[in-house]
């Protein structure tokens, strides 16, 4: 039987998993601390979600993809008023947009161009226990899934190649790569393995490709850790289903992933589903990772 929809909860007691896990040097942080990525689709438009998601889940780092504002507009009052002082953004002027919002402190501001056109699509940080946090938002790749004739969909292909490049040469830097990744790689992350071969998000060149990025540094999907395949785990569904929840055509494009030993560390991953039906809500839902540093 598929779980209940709602805001999944699966993890382990603090005080085993902190028995039981090595504790790396590069480990000083105390207590817990909870990661949340989000594909706001606007976050002018969706800025009373936001607030309302900050209110009744409080993460420590909120990692957004498609903001769709420049910096200088970014409505950075908001957040500094629920505490989230720390603030590291890559804006755009009405397309594309990242930013990383922290109640502790963030550093060395990366951003990556792996679109190879200036857009804005990724956003680094580190926490002061060494661990780097990377907030990609992937493009959706058009359509038609062949680059001979939609030039986004190789757009998307090569946007990930750099990342495989990227992600080979991390170096054993403990590392959580986050964001909207555009991809439903397994057949149980989508509602329809068999209609939606071939549909972008879910064809078989894009599951390969993500499986390489995976692969290039060992990344763990703590999705995936923490509900198994084939478990229903759904973070879009789209606009235009009358009933989304009726319908239930969901995919799992968001994701979180982290080097192996910073996935020692988590102790829950869950996604806020109610989120799709809040006011004016974005088509994906905020997924969130809780860990014990």
């Amino acid at each position: 039987m598929p779980p209940e929809r709602g805001s999944y909860f699966v993890g382990f007691p603090c005080d085993r998993l902190r028995n039981e896990a090595r504790d790396p040097s590069w480990l000083h942080m105390a207590d817990m601390l909870s990661i949340c990525s989000w594909n706001i689709n606007s976050v002018r438009a969706r800025i009373d979600i936001v607030e309302q998601l900050l209110r009744d889940e409080a993460p420590d780092i909120l990692c957004l993809q498609e903001t769709k504002v420049v910096n200088d507009i970014f409505p950075t009052a908001m957040f500094r008023r629920m505490g989230y002082v720390h603030q590291v953004l890559n804006g755009q002027r009405m397309h594309h947009g990242v930013a990383i919002l922290s109640k502790v402190p963030i550093h060395e501001d990366d951003r990556f161009d792996w679109q190879a056109n200036g857009e804005a699509r990724h956003v680094g940080v580190r926490l002061d226990n060494g661990v780097r946090i990377e907030n990609v938002y992937v493009p959706a790749g058009g359509d038609v899934p062949d680059r001979t004739v939609n030039p986004k969909f190789g757009q998307k292909l090569d946007f990930l190649e750099r990342m495989i490049e990227w992600s080979g040469a991390l170096d054993n830097k403990p590392t959580i790569l986050t964001g909207d990744f555009n991809i439903a790689p397994l057949e149980c992350d989508v509602w329809s393995h068999k209609q939606l071969l071939d549909v972008v998000s879910h064809t078989p060149v894009e599951c390969e490709i993500l499986g390489r990025l995976q692969a290039s540094n060992d990344w763990v999907d703590i999705g995936r850790h923490f509900h198994p395949a084939p478990e229903r785990l759904y973070t879009w569904w789209s606009y235009r289903a009358k009933d989304w929840a009726a319908s239930d055509r969901g995919r799992r494009l968001d994701h979180m992933w982290m080097t192996r030993d910073v996935a020692d560390k988590a102790v829950s991953h869950r996604v806020v589903e109610p989120a799709r039906s809040w006011v004016k809500p974005s088509d994906h839902i905020p997924i969130i990772t809780e860990f014990a540093f």
